[in-house]
């Protein structure tokens, strides 16, 4: 099974790799994108290609792009497309080192302010998605493997940093688990691909008022190695996972 992994940033993208045995090599795509792939140790094993395409649903569609449209050019595709990383959780459902999986991933931000102060979608605006719902047994199968919090992951253009704009959110989405950046960014690209999109994320910080002090990023990413050792023989030849 081949898979393409999407983080923000290095050090969640090492996190990733971090889980396999095998040293990632170097793999260069068009206009300068770097893939660290990681090989299976056996001939059943998944090959997880990650990618640390940058912050923010722009940079993480353009980056998933790239990688999903050379994996077809060359006739290699992809299986499964995984936005991943750490992220904010909504508490108390999603604590300070927990995993999480997305039911769906969903844009809160995409649409337009309403005359009375209300928000309303872009679904509701008649102009497009605001989610991706996941396979209900990709969903579970990879909850189960890592023990996560299932429920919608968020992605917004700007982290959340006061109780009132969390209040907001899960007064729209009661669903949510946790917040990050990238997420809708990669299912778009991977819906266009027709490839299944899950987002599997640790939590490092609530979602709230912002306290640095409070954040446990270290904590985080050492669970989302762990997340992955035990994501892989998921990955494995599962029919279930595998479409």
């Amino acid at each position: 099974m081949r898979v393409l992994v999407v983080t923000a940033v290095t050090a969640e993208r090492d996190a990733v790799t971090a889980a396999s045995g095998p040293p990632p090599g170097e793999v260069r795509l068009p206009g300068g994108t770097l893939l660290h792939r990681v090989k299976p140790g056996n001939a059943d094993g998944p090959v997880l290609d990650v990618l640390a395409a940058g912050v923010g649903p722009a940079a993480s569609a353009a980056g998933a792009a790239t990688a999903l449209t050379a994996a077809a050019l060359t006739g290699e595709p992809y299986q499964l497309v995984i936005a991943s990383g750490i992220a904010g959780g909504f508490a108390p459902r999603a604590g300070l080192g927990a995993v999480v999986v997305s039911d769906a991933i969903v844009a809160p931000d995409l649409g337009a302010q309403s005359s009375d102060g209300g928000f309303l979608s872009l679904s509701e605006l008649g102009f497009g998605v605001i989610e991706h719902r996941v396979p209900e047994p990709l969903a579970r199968r990879v909850a189960e493997a890592t023990g996560a919090v299932r429920g919608e992951v968020l992605t917004v253009t700007s982290a959340t940093g006061t109780a009132e704009r969390a209040a907001e959110l899960t007064a729209r989405h009661p669903d949510a688990v946790a917040e990050g950046m990238e997420g809708f960014g990669v299912a778009e690209a991977a819906v266009a691909h027709q490839v299944p999109v899950i987002e599997l994320r640790t939590v490092s910080n609530a979602v709230g008022p912002r306290d640095r002090g409070t954040w446990r990023v270290g904590e985080a990413l050492a669970a989302l190695t762990g997340a992955y050792r035990r994501l892989h023989p998921v990955l494995t030849g599962d029919p279930e996972v595998s479409p």
